[in-house]
């Protein structure tokens, strides 16, 4: 039996896929194998040496500490894909935010409150503040071409947009979904020079940060209009705002708000809503879950941003899996553990994702009470677990 914590509510459609026969849901449990999360700060908070995997409902990992884990043998997970629909679906919306002034639209008819019959022709005389472009005929930049940035070239291919998309670590499976229409650029200068709309689906790290600068922001059309649904800081905030302001670019739809882009005209700011939908919280949850219980119960690794992905079928015999440094001679010394307990076996893989390795392998014949303390004490073994 093995014990959950949930360090957020999590949707009980995710919760339903932990078999009650194998799995054990406790918040309150001090010592849990897993744990599932969505925005829980964790940095701070200390990991038991109970702890075997961290389930992130969601797609970005900001919140886990990643190093420590990986120190700790802690396999950390996410949900790529699983809200891409929902974020995907807001970014068209937010197209339309930005072309048709709809925010400041809407606010100034709110306004209009206690007017009575005048209402009508009030309407009438002040509409062409906010008229705005169709998007038909313009050019769409998208910047990542993961999950969410196909769907919003697709989208935006059949709004009749001419669409541009720049990925240069584009997977194989997003080629593939990605259609024909769409412009694959080698040269991000392209999508930033030509663009009537650039829209952000980049994940955050040391080299996205910052992403639209002083420098990029230079580089776009006169009137460009951006929208960032990925992560807050892709953009410099100081610099956006010169850019407004001198009217390089017409609109910023964000969902990211901060203090100083609240209230600015041009800024259209929405609360974070991108994966704020039932069908996002249930996908993302079912996702974390059948993860994190695949990983206690066969020792597969699949969507961890920390360990490489490795998943076979069980063979015969017990499964040793070996979290492990990516050093060389590691295999050779795991197995010649085996050898020497008189094991066969008959299935291995090993990968490796940077510094960070993973072996799994099945075995057959009489595994001692020792085997699992003798591949611990391998220089630069991590972790290891016979299931």
């Amino acid at each position: 039996m093995y014990t959950i914590k949930t360090l957020n509510s999590i949707s009980a459609a995710g919760l339903g896929r932990l078999s009650a026969n194998l799995f054990r849901v406790d918040n309150d449990c001090e010592e849990p194998q897993g744990i599932l999360v969505r925005s829980a700060k964790m940095h701070d908070m200390p990991l038991p040496g109970s702890l075997l995997a961290i389930a992130r409902a969601g797609a970005g990992v900001n919140n886990i500490p990643l190093d420590k884990c990986s120190e700790q043998g802690i396999v950390v997970f996410n949900t790529p894909g699983a809200n891409s629909n929902a974020v995907a679906e807001l970014a068209v919306g937010g197209l339309v935010l930005a072309s048709r002034n709809l925010a400041p639209a809407l606010a100034w008819a709110a306004g209009l409150k206690g007017q009575g019959d005048a209402v009508g022709a009030l309407v009438e005389k002040g509409k062409s503040q906010f008229v705005g472009p169709e998007l038909r005929g313009k050019t769409l930049g998208v910047i990542g071409l993961g999950a969410i940035g196909v769907k919003v070239a697709n989208a935006a291919v059949h709004l009749g947009m001419d669409v541009y998309g720049y990925d240069p670590y584009i997977s194989v499976e997003a080629a593939w979904n990605l259609s024909r229409s769409v412009v694959h650029c080698v040269n991000l200068n392209d999508i930033i020079t030509k663009c009537d709309y650039i829209t952000l689906h980049l994940p955050l790290n040391a080299q996205t940060r910052g992403f639209l600068n002083g420098n990029t922001l230079a580089s776009c059309k006169q009137g460009v209009r951006v929208l960032n649904f990925a992560r807050g800081e892709l953009v410099d905030n100081a610099a956006m705002l010169s850019a407004l302001e001198q009217g390089k670019v017409a609109t910023y739809v964000t969902d990211f708000p901060c203090e100083e882009l609240l209230g600015v005209p041009g800024v259209v700011a929405l609360p974070h809503l991108g994966a704020s939908t039932p069908e996002s919280e249930d996908n993302c949850a079912v996702m974390a879950a059948e993860e994190i219980a695949d990983y206690l119960l066969n020792g597969n690794i699949t969507n961890s941003v920390n360990l490489p992905n490795v998943s076979q079928p069980r063979a015969a015999g017990r499964r040793i899996c070996v979290i492990h440094k990516n050093e060389p001679g590691l295999i050779s010394a795991i197995t010649a553990v085996t050898t020497q307990a008189g094991l066969n076996i008959e299935n291995m893989v090993n990968k490796s994702k940077k510094e960070m390795a993973y072996t799994m392998l099945d075995a057959t014949g009489p595994i001692g009470r020792d085997l699992e303390q003798q591949m611990a004490a391998i220089p630069a073994v991590v972790r290891v677990r016979i299931l």
